[in-house]
Parts: structure tokens; C-alpha cells; sequence
């Protein structure tokens, strides 16, 4: 063998030293790696050993507070409401009083190994903590009853790793320093079922109207089912969903070796009482209560439900004006129907700048029906929206129609008391409030009574109600009768209030809100309204000339002018009570730049509607009366305000007035609003006749009104209308 020089083995101990130095790059690395690693998992344990060491858990009597939500004013002092669960609703009892089976039946809908678990669920936290992370919030949670409770109880419902963390610590400290059977306990006396019941007792009550003892397995079953989603899954209102999970409630009743297989089998999905009976007990008077109830359902739409309504101890500011409300209250006081014990009143008064309810009446009953949320027939307020939609159009107020006798179909059209004004402008007839010329206004529009349907719903009637699911038209259609024009169709005060608004405010429409502020027990910010800029539903200058047309008429409705002399723009209706010669609704609504309110006077079962001297009763009685009250109180020393001045339409060739073949034509003396125009800019193709001298011929081919539908017979003094039947036809709508 021959030996290796020096010079050859140099490479050989370069290329060993190389393997020597990356070998120790690498163990260096790893090295670290495995320190930052050892600290990445310490450091948690670290941060949860002294989280655990600093928490302290109260004790079960500390956590179960009674928590009041009080409804104010928008003084934020003038309490209107107080909201709290029912007497009796958080009755603490001892575990030995809860039925076995039904705190199995809770531990198998949320949490099977209750017993021996260390107080959490670390694959529901990991799950929790992922889907914040990724903002996926539909994750999970996979909570423990004890994190639950410990949510409820303790660290509150905010969506954050932070307070998941927290809920962590505390139900791991709990579960050392309580007892599984104490917590189970505060647990069941704490736990939302629904129906406003907190905690076992009151959920047997709401449920089953029966003492707690007295639950059976299959009962117990039903409210650990609810738990999961309270609102969702009441039998009552969602029996299939409610039902599965009672069917997955018993399978684990079974595992869990409360029940038999048998027992399982023969088992029967138990039958719950109405919710209704068990209504959450409400601090309020008179029409407070209905205001409350205004407010809830605003609160619903905000996000806010109604466990937190009932037991966070929210202070809500409301948006009524005490001034504006007393002088509705007082306005209401002065008018009282004591000849009539079935007369109903109802006012609303919105703010057309923001859409805020500053005034609100819709009866006594604090628990009754709301006839200020309630859809009665309109009469002719709803000739605004016909006069609106036939502004947009270019009809301006100076077109002329004749108030003869109209008619449509086999129905003639005729107005209150034989009134008429010849030929006379579309302004002069709103003034007088003759049905035939805003009939043949109807007839004008591009798309006839459908027109007034889409204006109305623009500036802010309801597009549905709870028990009209399509307004302002004929079911199955999507079409309205042309009586719609005259207020044959239902809406409520608080729609015409908010349209009016609309229109007052220049046509810009703002959201109608009861909801200001909402503070929390700790006077946390839950809720503040933000104000916009609102929507623009017509143009300014349609909106001012319906405002414009409207002003004469408060002095013309038995001069209820308002205080000082203060410009208003206002509308009467009145509806008749089928064919009986006698009205059942009466109407009334104005407004000022600064305030529109609607005021409606009827009865609660369609019976005649008379004034103090048994007379017809009309919109410009007491509905005018009250109107005027509350307008002239509401606004009492703030500054007098005016719309702002019209301008011409500017339309060069006006649009040509609707003829119904007798001769009877509305024509335009002018295309616009300033001075006068020779008749030559009239467009009708033949000359007006007078209305006193009719030429006969046929009726137009256009869409007819039905007759008059039947109703149900008429008992003395009570007429009840078909609910099946079609609205009443126009001509059982007369002016004022």
C-alpha cells in the first residue's frame, strides 16, 4: 500500500471540518427551535396559571340579579315603561326540587359528560377560537354547561378570543372551587327556556302551566330541547325543528340510562300551552303600553332580542317628545267620546327632518289593541298621493276637471252631499274633497290607479302589514281598484303620518324610529341612532305643491287654523259604513315643516260613528279638533316655519286631461303655477261642455270598479263586513 501525502489528505480534513460545521449550524437550530417552541407552549400555561391565580368566581346569590329595562322619554328622565320577567319568573330552587329526569334531559341536550368533564370542552374551545380567527362564525362552540352558565353568569356574551379566554379560566377555577351538583343548580336557575321564563320553575309554568315537580320525562325532554335556540324552538310556532330535537334530547336520555328503550318507544311528544298566557310582566299605563310594544319590535329589528331586553337592564331612550306627548294626551282628554263607549282614537306625530316619532296615541288599553298601528280604510287622505302622482306626471294643480257625477263601470261615482264646483281646478277640488274629479285625475295617469299605489308606497305607506300581506291592491292581482284614489284601501295612522312627513320634508323620506339611545346596566353604549341625510322618494317641487294645495284646507275644515295664524298643510277623510247612510271612519292629517300628524276617530266594531249631538261625524270634527290641539300644544312657542314656495312645472306641452265621453274634460288653463294662460294651451280635441248639461255616450274602455260586494247581515247598530269580500267600492267614500 502506498501512504497518502499531506497534500492529498489536506481535502479530505477540509471537507470533514465542513461536515463538522454544519452538523453544529444544525444542532444550534434545532436547539433553539425547541426553545421557542418549549416557550410558545409555556407561555400559555404561564398566562392561564396566573389568569386562574388573580380570577376570583363569585358565588351562585352574586350572579342571579333581577335586571330591569325602563323605556324613557326623549328627555332620558320621563319614564314611560318598565320591562321585567314575570312574577316569580326566576324562582330559585334547590336541585333536590328539579326533577331528575329533566336535569338529565338538560345534561343530555348540552352537556352528556357534565360529570365529568373539568368544566370545558377543549375541542369546542379549539373550535371557537379557529372560527373567530378565520371569522367564521358559525364554527361552534361546543360549550359545557359550567362555560355556559359561566357566559351567562359571569364574562358576558361578547364575541372575542379575549372573553373566550376568560370564560376558559373561570369555568376550569369553578368547577374546583364549586361542586358539579352546585353548579348544575345555579345553572338551571339561571338558563333561558323562552317564552320570558328564566331558570327550570318558570320554564314549567310557561310551558306546561304546572308545578316544577310535577314535569314528566317526556315534558322535561321538551325544555332541555329549547335551550339550544329558546325563540326558534318553541313548539308553537316551529314544531318540527322543536320536535327534533326532542327526539335527539331522548336518545340520550336513554344512553344515559335515565329512561328504557321501552319507556323511549312509548314516549309521545307532549303538547304545549299558547305563549300568549304567559306574557312578561310590563310597567305601564295607558298607551305607554303600546308605545313599549313599538319599541320591542324596533328593538328586534336592531339585532336586540328579547332575553336581553328582559334581564340586561337596558335604558332606553326613546325618541317621544314629553311636549309633543302631553299635548297628544291632553288633546285626547279634551275630546273625550262620552256619548259613544265604542268610539276609538289614535294620533301619531313624526318629525318629517328625521323620521322620529314625537308623539304617539293608540288607546287606553296599556295591553290592547293599537288602533294607531292598526289599517282602516283612508278616505280622501289618500287624494294626496293621487294628486302627487299626477304632479309627477305634468299634471299641474291649475288642470281643470269637472266634478259631475263619473261613471266607471257600472258604478256612478257622485260626491258628499251633492257638492260641486262645475269645472274647477285639480287644487280647488282637493279643497272641497270631490271624489269625481280626482276620479278622472285617476283616470289621467299613465297607469291609472296603480300610479297612486306606487306614489303612496314611495313616500312611506307599508308595502305589507301582519294581516294584509299585499297593500294597496286587490289580491292575486297586483292591480288596485280605482277607488284607491278616494282611500278605499287599508293603512294605518302611523303609514299616513310617515308619508305625510315625506312630503313635508321636500319628499325626502327618513326612517321612522321609536329608538334614540340604549344604555346597558354598566352605561355602555348599546345603540345609538346615527342621522342620515334620508331617501329622496319624489322631487322637491311635486312634494311643495301637494303641501301648497293642502293649505287652505285646515281653515276650510271648520276654520282649525292653527295658533298665531301658522301656515299648516292638511287633509280630512271620512269613510262610510257600507250602504247605511253612516260613516265608520273619520280622518284628519297636517303638518307644519317642522311636525306631520295623522289623527283617525272610528269605532272598535264598525258601528256608526256620531258626534255629541247624534250627527254624522267627519273628518273636519273631532279628528280636526284633535288634530289642532295637539299641533297648536306640540308647537307652542318654537318658531313659525313655512314650506317653500312652489315652482312651475315647467312643461311645455301640458298632458292631456283624461275626457270620459259625456264631455266632461279637466283641461289646463296654464302650464304652470304663475299667472294665467289663454285657453289655447288647452289640449283637449273638443270643447269642454258644462257639467250641468251632460252629452250622453258610451263608457270609456277603461278598467271597471266591481259593485258594491255584500256583506254579512246587518245587526242593529253593528255592521261587519265580509273579510272575504273585495274593499267597498268608490262611491261609498265621501267628501268632506
Amino acid at each position: 500500500m502506498t501512504s497518502s501525502t499531506p497534500e492529498e489528505k489536506s481535502p479530505r480534513r477540509r471537507r470533514a471540518r465542513n461536515r463538522h460545521r454544519q452538523h453544529s449550524k444544525w444542532r444550534v437550530a434545532l436547539g433553539t427551535f425547541a426553545a421557542v417552541m418549549a416557550l410558545v407552549l409555556a407561555l400559555p400555561i404561564i398566562l392561564f396559571t396566573a389568569a386562574y391565580i388573580v380570577t376570583d368566581v363569585p358565588e351562585p346569590e352574586q350572579l342571579v340579579t333581577k335586571q330591569v329595562s325602563t323605556i324613557y322619554a326623549a328627555d332620558d328622565r320621563t319614564e314611560l315603561a318598565r320591562i321585567v320577567p314575570p312574577e316569580g319568573n326566576r324562582e330559585t330552587v334547590s336541585l333536590d326540587k328539579i326533577p331528575h329526569s329533566l336535569q338529565v334531559a338538560v345534561m343530555s341536550a348540552e352537556d352528556r359528560e357534565f360529570y365529568s368533564n373539568p368544566g370545558f370542552s377543549i375541542s369546542g374551545f379549539t373550535r371557537a377560537v379557529l372560527g373567530k380567527l378565520t371569522g367564521n362564525d358559525a364554527a361552534g362552540g361546543g360549550s359545557t354547561i359550567t362555560q355556559q352558565y359561566v357566559k351567562i353568569a359571569v364574562v358576558g356574551n361578547e364575541h372575542s378570543i379575549r372573553r373566550k379566554l376568560r370564560e376558559l379560566v373561570v369555568s376550569t377555577k369553578m368547577t374546583r372551587e364549586w361542586t358539579k351538583d352546585e353548579i348544575l343548580q345555579a345553572y338551571l336557575n339561571t338558563i333561558y327556556f323562552g317564552r320570558n321564563s328564566y331558570g327550570v320553575a318558570a320554564a314549567a309554568q310557561a310551558f306546561f302551566n304546572k308545578p316544577l315537580g310535577e314535569l314528566t320525562p317526556a315534558e322535561s325532554a321538551v325544555l332541555a330541547a329549547s335551550i339550544q335556540r329558546p325563540s326558534q324552538l318553541d313548539p308553537w310556532v316551529n314544531r318540527e325543528e322543536a320536535e327534533d330535537r326532542w327526539n335527539y334530547v331522548v336518545d340520550g336520555m336513554v344512553k344515559m340510562g335515565e329512561i328504557t328503550q321501552a319507556e323511549r318507544d312509548a314516549m309521545v311528544y307532549p303538547e304545549v300551552t299558547d305563549p300568549a298566557l304567559n306574557a312578561p310582566y310590563v310597567e305601564a299605563e295607558g298607551t305607554n303600553g303600546l308605545i313599549k310594544n313599538q319599541v320591542v319590535k324596533e328593538l328586534a329589528r336592531l339585532g336586540i332580542d328579547e332575553s336581553e331586553v328582559e334581564t340586561k337592564g337596558l335604558r332606553i331612550v326613546t325618541t317621544i317628545d314629553p311636549k309633543v306627548q302631553n299635548s297628544v294626551l291632553a288633546a285626547i282628554e279634551n275630546n273625550k267620546p262620552t256619548w259613544d263607549d265604542q268610539i276609538r282614537q289614535a294620533v301619531v306625530s313624526i318629525d318629517p327632518r328625521t323620521g322620529a316619532v314625537k308623539g304617539y296615541y293608540g288607546g287606553q288599553d296599556a295591553e290592547g289593541w293599537d288602533f294607531a298601528d292598526g289599517p282602516r280604510p283612508t278616505g280622501s287622505t289618500f287624494k294626496i298621493f293621487g294628486l302627487a302622482a299626477g304632479l309627477q306626471q305634468g299634471i299641474p294643480l291649475t288642470q281643470y276637471f269637472s266634478s259631475a257625477p263619473v261613471t266607471t263601470g257600472s258604478i256612478t261615482i257622485t260626491n258628499s252631499d251633492g257638492e260641486s264646483c262645475g269645472v274647477c281646478s285639480i287644487a280647488q277640488a282637493l279643497k272641497m274633497s270631490l271624489n269625481t274629479s280626482f276620479v278622472r285625475l285617476g283616470k289621467s295617469l299613465e297607469n291609472g290607479p296603480k300610479d297612486v299605489a306606487d306614489m303612496a308606497h314611495a313616500l312611506g305607506v307599508a308595502r305589507s302589514l301582519p294581516s294584509i300581506p299585499q297593500t294597496l291592491t286587490e289580491p292575486g292581482k297586483n292591480e288596485p281598484y280605482e277607488g284607491i284614489i278616494l282611500g278605499q284601501y287599508d293603512s294605518r295612522p302611523f303609514d299616513m303620518a310617515i308619508a305625510l312627513g315625506t312630503l313635508a320634508n321636500a319628499g325626502v323620506w327618513h326612517q321612522p324610529h321609536f329608538v334614540q339611545r340604549i344604555t346597558d346596566a354598566d352605561g355602555n353604549v348599546v345603540y345609538e341612532h346615527t342621522p342620515s341625510p334620508g331617501q329622496r322618494r319624489v322631487s322637491a317641487n311635486v312634494a311643495n305643491s301637494v303641501m301648497y294645495a293642502m293649505a287652505p284646507i285646515a281653515a276650510w275644515s271648520n276654520g282649525n287654523v292653527l295658533a298665531g295664524g301658522r301656515p299648516s298643510a292638511a287633509k280630512t277623510g271620512t269613510v262610510q259604513l257600507g250602504d247605511t247612510g253612516a260613516n265608520k271612519d273619520a280622518w284628519m292629517i297636517g303638518a307644519t315643516p317642522q311636525l306631520a300628524t295623522a289623527v283617525w276617530v272610528g269605532t272598535e266594531l264598525n258601528t256608526p260613528l256620531t258626534n255629541s249631538w247624534g250627527g254624522l261625524m267627519y273628518g273636519a270634527g273631532m279628528p280636526a279638533t284633535i288634530w289642532k290641539q295637539t299641533m297648536d300644544g306640540a308647537l307652542e312657542g318654537e318658531p313659525i316655519e313655512t314650506f317653500p314656495e312652489i315652482q312651475p312645472l315647467g312643461y311645455s306641452s301640458p298632458k292631456p286631461a283624461y275626457s270620459d265621453g259625456t264631455g266632461n274634460w279637466g283641461y289646463n288653463y296654464n302650464n304652470g303655477y304663475g299667472g294665467t294662460a289663454s285657453t289655447a294651451q288647452a289640449t283637449p280635441t273638443e270643447e269642454p261642455v258644462a257639467p250641468a248639461d251632460p252629452v250622453p255616450a258610451p263608457a270609456p274602455a277603461v278598467p271597471a270598479v266591481p259593485e258594491a260586494p255584500q256583506e254579512i247581515e246587518i245587526l242593529p247598530g253593528v255592521n261587519i263586513p265580509n273579510p272575504l269580500a273585495p274593499p267597498p267600492p268608490p262611491a261609498e267614500v265621501p267628501a268632506e
